[in-house]
């Protein structure tokens, strides 16, 4: 059986290894839509772009770093979001929303 590109294994130095997140793999992609809300509707909107900010430990437990509509980055489930492309002027008009 082949394995999908992002299932497969990266190592260590110490030899072990561990699947690649699908949110992880794509590092450049800074936005993720979210999906996904239950439990958090006051701080998530589903359909809305969240800005992700790269933190390795939390993607270990399975969870993504965004921005919320607080303003303030919090922990939130990775299952909950999907890591998109944006374009360059989306982007630059997204990095000047609030």
């Amino acid at each position: 059986m082949k394995r999908m590109a992002w299932e497969r294994k990266i190592s260590n130095s110490r030899g072990s290894s561990k699947r690649i997140d699908p949110i992880e793999r794509q590092a450049r992609s800074r936005y993720v839509l979210c999906v996904k809300n239950r439990g958090y509707a006051a701080s998530l909107e589903r359909r809305k772009i969240y800005r992700r900010l790269n933190d390795i430990r939390a993607s270990r437990h399975g969870l993504i770093r965004v921005v919320d509509e607080s303003g303030q980055d919090y922990l939130y489930p990775s299952s909950y979001f999907v890591s998109i492309a944006v374009p360059k002027p989306a982007r630059r008009a997204l990095s000047h929303a609030r």
